[in-house]
């Protein structure tokens, strides 16, 4: 017993501070001066995850948060004390007078969330005296002179953002690779994309390779220099008309670390070349700097009238085209399956495949269209089959005449035309050529035929007389009036339904909403199974689609400021259109934000959800 109760006493002290409240704590100056770089901490008692800063308005970051952890055991009297100390420092210069508010910040422990107070700190105009270092007998000026000295820069030799097309003229419809790069021979953190550029006149598509958030990387020289370069973005272009195309830059945020020099003059300490090695050396900076990228013109070309063939459907690149067929000799009712297959190199998924001219004696349903693609060096190459299922009704020898493929071959300047095979089809006659009955295939889709017309009978008919007259009866002249009712009711039905249907725009703005969200529903999905790709695939498609439907805007002609002109056209807040064109941003770039993937993408999701719901309001 003796035991337990020195036990008990021991492990109290402990117990005790196990029941401290966790608390978020915040030190920073209460004035400072116009130009004057200060810091600001804050400090948890536990540890924690997901710490969220405030804002700072009113100051530049200048680096930070710079994460630091400090723990002490004391041991008075028996008494055991233990604090562990989580620090957050921000480095913030101060750029205009005022008094400014700094908001609370937050952190997440053990599943609660702590914040700290907020303060205000004044900033009144500069004297001088804070740029002034203390010491030494120097003046006012040699003291500021040495500070400038010292004062860390980065040059746009230093670190640049460049477009680097594959080429600067190109032919209506022809592929163009840009890759947006950034160059440095500084390192450099915290990437952001500020502003995207927009592409009016082209149909575009990301084929970025940044697989779990990493920038592909290499080093090249430029005028004899070296930098190191990473791939921030790769798009591939196709321009829609001709002319003189201007792209947009690029805008993008990032934080430099400089190092600043150490202008002590050496001392004879055989120590000191050792601790003042670059590893022991903390006299970094950080500088945050926006870049923007250099406009692109590219100089489009039109497609020559000369010898364009009449197959020319607008295909554009260098392909092969063949065909295939799975039976040639077969019977009535049965179906074989013709296939024509374009592969190469341009822009599959807009291909518009060839059409065949089957014999009228054939039933022919409508092509299956399979697509793939993979991204090459010069873009984006890959495959389109058009698959007919053919279903002969007559027996007989038939023939599948040749079919024309025609593109353009940027290489050669040139039209190109390739033919596919003739097929000759032989058709004997089935089993169940006279009579009804189900034909059945490898295919789907196969409808029950042939009980509409009957053969005339033969033999004796058997006829009975009728008793009573149905025609000019009473029930002959209500089921008249029924029939005259339904046929009118019937053609108004058709007449709307053909109405509708000619509206293009309002069946896309009517759909639109329906059809984002069956697309949210499947990126909701992704963001469960914790794919990105597709979980931005779905919602990059989900929001455009949307806002182009809603709006009527071609997909070619979809950038950002024709979706900001096009919303103001319709009177939309500007509130919302900013909301929208912000949640267009974010979809498209933040997997390249910092922090963590699963949380960029619920909150994209729930951004998301949020904007087509008030858009769907207004529009």
């Amino acid at each position: 017993m003796k035991r337990l109760v020195i036990l008990f006493l021991m492990l109290s002290p402990l117990w005790l501070w196990a029941q401290d409240d966790p608390t978020l704590t915040v030190s920073a100056k209460k004035q400072v001066m116009v130009g004057e770089r200060f810091q600001v901490v804050f400090s948890a008692n536990a540890d924690g995850r997901n710490f969220t800063a405030p804002s700072f308005e009113g100051f530049t970051v200048v680096g930070g948060p710079f994460t630091s952890t400090s723990s002490s055991i004391q041991m008075v009297n028996g008494s055991v004390t233990r604090t562990t100390t989580n620090s957050y420092t921000f480095a913030l210069q101060a750029y205009k007078e005022g008094t400014f508010r700094v908001g609370p910040a937050s952190l997440n422990v053990k599943g609660t969330k702590i914040t700290s107070e907020p303060f205000d700190i004044k900033v009144v105009p500069d004297d001088g005296s804070h740029a002034a270092p203390s010491g030494g007998g120097a003046s006012s000026g040699q003291s500021q002179a040495q500070q400038n000295t010292n004062d860390p820069q980065v040059s746009g030799k230093d670190l640049f953002l460049r477009v680097v097309p594959s080429k600067k003229s190109a032919y209506v419809g022809e592929q163009v690779v840009l890759t947006y790069k950034l160059y440095t021979k500084v390192p450099v953190s915290s990437l952001s994309v500020v502003k995207a550029p927009s592409y009016a006149g082209f149909w575009t598509k990301d084929i970025s390779d940044n697989t779990g958030g990493t920038l592909r990387q290499s080093s090249e020289y430029i005028n004899g220099i070296e930098y190191t370069s990473a791939e921030i973005q790769k798009v591939v272009v196709a321009p829609q008309r001709a002319g003189k195309l201007t792209l947009d830059p690029m805008v993008i945020e990032c934080i430099a670390q400089i190092r600043r020099e150490n202008n002590r003059q050496r001392s004879m300490d055989p120590f000191e070349e050792f601790f003042n090695d670059p590893f022991f050396n903390r006299n970094i900076t950080n500088v945050k700097k926006e870049l923007t990228s250099n406009s692109f013109v590219l100089e489009v070309k039109s497609l020559p009238e000369a010898n364009k063939p009449a197959s020319f459907a607008g295909a554009v690149g260098n392909y092969n085209f063949k065909s295939d067929i799975d039976m040639t000799e077969l019977k009535t009712n049965e179906a074989f399956t013709l296939t024509y297959t374009v592969s190469g190199t341009g822009n599959i998924e807009l291909l518009q495949m060839p059409e065949p001219v089957f014999p009228p004696d054939f039933e022919v349903y409508d092509p299956k269209i399979t697509t793939s693609t993979d991204v090459t060096a010069n873009g984006l190459s890959g495959t389109k089959k058009a698959e007919y299922l053919v279903i002969p009704r007559r027996a007989g020898s038939f023939t599948v005449p040749v079919v024309e493929f025609s593109f353009f071959n940027p290489s050669n300047g040139a039209y190109q035309t390739l033919s596919s095979k003739p097929y000759e089809i032989q058709v004997e006659k089935g089993r169940d050529d006279e009579g009804g009955g189900i034909y059945a295939s490898n295919q789907e889709d196969i409808k029950y035929l042939g009980n509409d017309i009957r053969h005339i009978m033969t033999g004796d008919p058997r006829l009975r007389p009728q008793r009573s007259a149905f025609f000019g009866s009473s029930a002959y002249y209500v089921a008249l009036l029924a029939l005259l009712l339904a046929f009118i009711l019937l053609l108004i039905l058709l007449k709307n339904r053909e109405k509708m249907e000619k509206d293009t725009a309002a069946t896309r703005n009517r759909k639109a909403d329906k059809v984002a969200r069956g697309r949210l529903k499947r990126a909701a999905q992704f963001l469960k199974e914790k794919d990105q790709d597709k979980f931005y695939v779905e919602m990059s498609q989900a929001l455009w689609g949307y806002i182009a439907d809603k709006l009527g805007i071609e997909r070619s002609k979809l950038s950002m400021d024709t979706v900001s002109e096009t919303m103001k056209e319709k009177s939309v807040p500007d509130e919302l259109t900013q909301q929208f064109v912000d949640t267009l941003n974010s979809c498209e770039f933040a997997r390249f934000a910092p922090g963590s993937a699963e949380e960029k993408m619920d909150d994209l999701y729930q951004r998301g959800i949020e904007v087509i719901s008030k858009a769907e309001k207004v529009l």
